[in-house]
């Protein structure tokens, strides 16, 4: 799954991060988008105190992640998402909200190379 955060973050990124994205195929690419019910979880997230309402696109990540029931969420960003302490976090969040728990790991975490 691909956000429309995710896409407008890519915007801003070199072109050998940009291109990446180009690389998986269309059968394996779904997209996905900030919505009243994402941005309402991600608001949560602040209201919790799990991070800042400086890192609120982190939660919306979290957020389109949880609502939109991915496997796992991949990411590098190692200070406000993969984090032991905050996942565990995220997760008490949506348990009090009644969403599933979300997996995050690291993109090593993920990648099965041959």
């Amino acid at each position: 799954m691909i956000s429309d955060l995710t896409l407008r973050e890519l915007e801003e990124a070199p072109e050998k991060v940009r291109v990446l994205i180009n690389e998986i195929s269309s059968e394996n690419k779904e997209y996905v988008t900030l919505n009243e019910e994402t941005k309402k979880l991600a608001d949560h997230y602040i209201e919790e105190g799990v991070v800042s309402e400086n890192y609120l696109v982190d939660a919306q990540h979290i957020a389109i992640a949880t609502v939109y029931k991915v496997d796992a969420l991949a990411s590098w960003n190692f200070k406000h998402i993969v984090n032991l302490n905050r996942i565990r976090l995220y997760n008490a969040v949506n348990l009090k909200y009644g969403c599933q728990l979300i997996e995050i790991r690291s993109p090593r975490e993920i990648i099965y190379e041959e």
